[in-house]
This record gives structure tokens, sequence and C-alpha cells, in this order.
């Protein structure tokens, strides 16, 4: 029988965890980290801990890690069934693995949302959609990665048509393409324990790598470690001047999504719509941005989790 610890964190993604582990080993938390990316466990035996963290990944299929994901459901169901607590558990995890799942909440919501198709055949959906252009997406998603903006069903017949394009699980999404100031950018909302974090505006440069961490995406633009290549990097800036309505909106989603910690997109149309757009349960933290509001979002971690140990 293994030795007990304070918390489990599963991950995958090594670079960025390092800034939570620190943050971690600072303070003196007894944990383990479980990697993902291989790993084996007894569901009778599981690693003792009174807490788990699920740290995994949509996008880890992107850098050769697909098995992780089906190991981290399994895992995180096992430990639940156990009656271990699970931060963004099995329902967050679920969510976050579902484009479609997440539109079907925002409109259960009352929130607006891109109007969105999931697909595995590219006839079948021919009949479904009419609103061009329009952004063709995995149904899984992560990082930016296979994110096309297509002009008609040729389009997007000719990409599919690769057979290793349908990676990880063989759904796709055709989605609203939204029209918004690509000047001012879309908004992301850090969520963390149900209440807001910090806002930041982000200016994507016409990317769809948005990913926050600083390994991602530094600040200084240079190349980062994301597997997503972009012409110019996206901009970060701290965003305190989020209406207070679509703050409560963010909170709704988090509570029913059952999201801990949370990453929640959204743009404001040029006529009006604010729509919610993504919802990511591994929300990578922008230490630049949050330092701005006067604290390092690493550390509110920390305090949470050791809150609920």
């Amino acid at each position: 029988m293994s030795s007990v610890v304070d918390l489990v964190v599963l991950y995958e993604h090594p670079e960025w965890q390092k800034p939570l582990f620190a943050a971690l080993e600072a303070v003196g938390i007894n944990f383990s980290a479980f990697d993902l990316k291989s790993g084996a466990f007894d569901p009778a035996d599981l690693p003792h801990t009174k807490l788990v963290f699920n740290q995994a990944s949509p996008s880890g299929y992107v850098r050769g890690n697909d098995r992780s994901i089906p190991l981290a459901i399994s895992i995180i169901q096992s430990y639940e069934h156990a009656g271990v607590p699970v931060l963004n558990g099995s329902k967050a995890l679920q969510l976050e693995l579902s484009k479609a799942a997440q539109v079907s909440l925002l409109k259960s919501l009352g929130l607006d949302y891109p109007r969105s198709v999931a697909f595995n055949n590219v006839a079948a959906v021919e009949g479904l959609w009419t609103q061009w252009p329009a952004l063709l997406k995995p149904e899984q998603g992560g990082s930016g990665a296979r994110i096309y903006q297509v002009q008609n069903f040729d389009e997007v017949q000719t990409i599919l048509s690769d057979p290793f394009i349908w990676q990880p699980d063989r759904l796709f999404l055709l989605q609203e393409l939204l029209d918004y100031d690509r000047d001012f950018g879309i908004v992301r909302l850090e969520f963390l324990g149900g209440e807001l974090l910090y806002a930041m505006r982000v200016v994507s440069h016409g990317a769809f790598n948005l990913c926050p961490s600083e390994v991602c995406n530094p600040g200084d633009g240079s190349d980062g470690a994301c597997a997503i290549p972009t012409t110019k990097p996206p901009e970060f800036f701290a965003y305190p001047e989020v209406p207070s309505a679509i703050v409560q909106a963010g909170k709704r989603i988090v509570q029913v999504g059952g999201l801990d910690v949370a990453g929640l997109e959204y743009a404001v149309t040029r006529d009006g719509r604010v729509v919610f757009y993504d919802i990511n349960a591994n929300s990578n933290l922008r230490p630049a941005v949050a330092k701005e509001f006067g604290f390092d979002p690493f550390e509110r971690v920390v305090e949470f989790l050791k809150s609920n140990i």
C-alpha cells in the first residue's frame, strides 16, 4: 500500500505544471504528480491521497500523447467511485472534451452561443449547414489545433480527406464565425472556486492558439513550447472592466459545469451579442496579467487546494 499524500495532481504537459508544482513545494504541501502520458494504476489500490486535482489537457494528442485523456477519465472515475474528492472531476473533464456539450450547456442557461453542428461524416452535415464562412474544428479541440476558416463544403471535404486530420476522436464541428472587433479581441475569464480570479483581453492577430501559458505564448514574443505555430503571437492584456452581468453568467457556467478551476472565453460581436464560445477546465494562468491585479495566480490556486484538503 502506498503512503498517503495530501494531494495528487494529474497532468500531461510538464512545462505547464512547473509554476504550480513550485508553489505547492513553497508552502510544503505533500503532493505527488501522476504523469498521464505514461502511467498505470490499480483501481482497487489507488495512490492514497486526500484530494485529486485534474490538470489533464484535451490537446495532449497534438503532442503525441493521445493516450493521456483515456487514462485521465479512467483514474478520475475510479477515485470518484472510491469517494476521494476530485477537483475538475469527470463532469468538468467531459464538458471540456466536447464543444457540442458546451453549446448545449450555454443554451440551457439562456446564454448566447456560436451556432454549431457536430459530425463524423461530411456528407451527413452538408444539408445542415448553410452559413459561410465558418470555422471547422475538432469537436474535442485543444490549443487551437486543426482549426480552419472555410468558405464552402469543397474546402471542408478537401481538409477532411486526410485521415490523420480526424484525430483524436473522429468528430468535427462546423461553427459560426463570430464577427467581432479583431483589434479589441476576445475576453478570457479565469475562475477559481466559483469566483472570478481575473480577466484578460486577448488579441489573436489571426492565431487560433490562445493558450495563456507563458511557455506557450511568451510575453517577449519569442517562440513558445506549444505545438501550434503562429505568424504573430497573441497579446494578453489585463481587463478589469468586465460587466457584472457577464461575470454572473460565468459563475453560472462554472457552477452547472462542475468546474473548480476554469477559463471561459467570450466575444462581443459587432451587433452587440455576448457569445461564450470556449470552456476550458485545464486553465493555464498568466502571472504577468495577474500581477497587474496584485497577486500571483498560482499562490491563489494553492490556497484553494489547501482549503479543500
